[in-house]
């Protein structure tokens, strides 16, 4: 047995530990240090306590990093910033400015309000992350389940961005993890009334808004996922997107599903999928 596996070994009774006594997130929160990383929190980018967001920021760049902006998923019901720490500390540690935003959520909002809210916080990104140690010429939006759609539309349907001066061509690019980009007619009851069914608009579907302007793409799914097809979404999504050459990477990974594919991001986790180094790898490219 080698080294790596006993130290894995070793770490499951205490793993087992957290996740009884915590929520999975808060325990992947706990299990993830953050000394690469030094977080500012709190910050407002625009009115109302769900519009507020977090910067973690590399402890030891070396000149201005690049900058990714992070959306959660929950369904556009649920999530919490705070919850999603790991992921900040996990993409400063390689080197990269991260901004992970809270949006409203249904019933509070519908579509298309958290895209606007979305678009707000990317603006900001691109305003203030030099003051953060952050390249706003190298913007990057990135989103697991809800928040990848989220990012999807930011990248490729110009409506929300222009709302704030802005176009995709600002962006270096965009990553998606198990992301729901084309699911109409809508299936999940949750789902329904946060897109207006049975009135859902079909722009509200990201593989609408695909043009040969649209920005590079990182696709990545659980080859299981059981809750958003990959086959539908991002292999179809991908297709798309190559159909009108437009530079995307799609990653499949066989040890993770829908859910465990963004803790992965977590230090005890990162055995099971290579998502956190093919990120990086994707947002680091000359």
């Amino acid at each position: 047995m080698t080294r790596s596996s006993i130290l894995l070994l070793a770490a499951v009774p205490l793993l087992l530990a957290v996740l009884a006594a915590c929520s999975p997130l808060t325990a992947l929160n706990a299990l993830t240090p953050g000394t690469a990383s030094e977080r500012t929190a709190n910050l407002a980018y625009g009115d109302g306590p769900r519009r507020k967001l977090d910067v973690y920021q590399p402890r030891d760049a070396h000149g201005a990093a690049p900058v990714v902006v992070f959306f959660y998923g929950g369904n556009w019901v649920a999530g919490e910033r705070e919850d999603y720490a790991f992921v900040g500390r996990a993409l400063a540690s390689r080197g990269i400015v991260t901004v992970i935003a809270d949006y409203r959520l249904y019933p509070e909002v519908s579509y298309p309000d958290f895209l606007k809210d979305a678009a707000q916080a990317v603006a900001w990104a691109h305003r203030e992350a030099g003051h953060y140690g952050g390249d706003p010429q190298r913007l990057f939006v990135m989103g697991h389940s809800a928040g990848a759609y989220n990012a999807a539309m930011i990248a490729l349907d110009g409506r929300w961005l222009a709302e704030q001066g802005m176009t995709p061509s600002a962006l270096r690019g965009w990553i998606g993890l198990a992301g729901p980009y084309d699911f109409l007619p809508i299936e999940n009851p949750t789902t329904k009334p946060v897109f207006h069914f049975p009135a859902t608009p079909p722009e509200s579907q990201p593989i609408h808004h695909v043009t040969a302007a649209s920005p590079p793409a990182l696709l990545i799914a659980a080859r299981s996922d059981k809750l958003v097809n990959p086959t539908r979404n991002t292999a179809h999504l991908a297709a798309a997107l190559r159909a009108q050459h437009v530079p995307v990477q799609e990653l499949y990974y066989d040890k993770v599903s829908h859910t465990t594919l963004i803790a992965t991001f977590a230090t005890p986790l990162r055995w099971l999928s290579p998502a956190l180094e093919d990120v990086a790898a994707f947002v680091q490219r000359p």
